[in-house]
């Protein structure tokens, strides 16, 4: 086994799966300053000289500021094999962090302009996903993501076009953006198709707003998992309410710290979630946003909050078993967390 410097057992070793990753957000940093010089795209000081960016998103500026700068870095994909690099990238950084699969979260309408429409979008980041499986080694799906400061009607069009591609590479639906906006109760029907249709229902919810707004997800948005849903650690009764309904939290602790949710990593309450009978799943959310990573989240649960080896294998188990993965691929992730806990730690020295 794998020996850090500090002679414990390597984080990067244990299998995994990553569960909540932002399409554009997964761009390394390199990759973005690459194509940045190649078109000539001027890009601000917090995703240059100065990155990873200081951010909060507590106000609406703060907000804007964070949106702008993931639209300049969406502004950098120009071409086909810069998604097709994205990806590949992605499944690769994902690999050497131990994910043995990766669902990557994406709004097709972000990119139909220059992609010619939605659909193509969609087969382009299918394909893709297809192809960065098969070189890095691990599986993946996409999760098709409605933005919930556009209208109710384009989440609509979302989930049927997300409908199309069941079993074909889309496993799931999701509505991300700043979750202060727009009306959760309008985008239910929107859900209700992708419900029909089976997919996976994976709305984000309960980072900027408080437990009243994930009661408002529960009821209106019917999700198998919740993005972030840490802000439900403030009211028992929602916690109590998300275990008996069996609703999984996609809890990204780095991410929640930078955008100012919580002041430190200690803060952060996946023990809480946890106590209270709820499968947690750690994830790196928008990697070149935040400089984070999916092995990072173990880490920093490690180092911030004490977490035994024995209690992240158990977030590792729980990551892969609310994954959508193959059957045959969670069995083998979970037979690998076992001899990754199994094992002695090693020795320093």
């Amino acid at each position: 086994m794998p020996v850090s410097e500090s002679g414990v057992r390597s984080l990067h070793e244990l299998p995994k799966a990553h569960l909540h990753l932002h399409f554009t957000g997964s761009m390394r940093h390199a990759t973005l300053l690459e194509l940045a010089e190649r078109d000539g795209i001027r890009l601000p000081a917090s995703l240059s000289d100065d990155w990873p960016p200081e951010l909060s998103t507590m106000d609406e500026k703060g907000w804007f500021r964070f949106q702008r700068l993931y639209d300049v870095a969406r502004s950098v994909l120009r071409t086909e094999d810069d998604v097709r690099r994205l990806v590949l990238e992605a499944a690769l950084d994902d690999a050497s962090d131990g994910s043995v699969w990766t669902e990557i979260q994406v709004d097709p309408s972000g990119y139909a302009a220059r992609f010619g429409g939605i659909t193509a979008f969609t087969d382009l980041v299918i394909d893709a996903a297809r192809d960065a499986s098969d070189r890095a080694g691990i599986g993946m799906g996409v999760v098709i993501a409605a933005n919930r400061t556009r209208h109710p009607l384009d989440a609509r069009t979302l989930a049927r076009l997300a409908a199309q591609y069941v079993g074909r590479g889309v496993l799931g639906f999701g509505l991300s953006n700043d979750e202060r906006r727009g009306d959760t109760t309008a985008f239910g029907p929107a859900f209700a198709i992708a419900e029909r249709a089976g997919l996976a229902l994976v709305p984000h919810g309960g980072e900027l707003r408080g437990p009243a707004h994930v009661t408002q997800c529960l009821d209106h948005l019917h999700p198998d998992r919740l993005g972030h849903g840490v802000r439900a650690a403030e009211s028992s009764a929602v916690l109590e309410r998300i275990a008996t309904l069996g609703v999984a939290l996609e809890v990204c602790p780095t991410s929640n710290v930078s955008l100012g949710v919580y002041s430190t990593l200690e803060e952060v309450p996946v023990r809480t979630l946890v106590g209270a009978g709820i499968d947690v799943s750690l994830g790196s959310d928008d990697p070149l946003l935040f400089g984070s990573s999916l092995a990072g989240q173990y880490t920093v649960l490690r180092a911030a909050q004490d977490f035994s080896d024995v209690e992240l294998a158990d977030l590792a188990r729980m990551s892969v078993r609310r994954s959508y993965a193959p059957t045959e691929r969670v069995h083998a992730a979970l037979t690998g967390i076992d001899a990754w806990l199994a094992a002695s730690p090693p020795t320093e020295g």
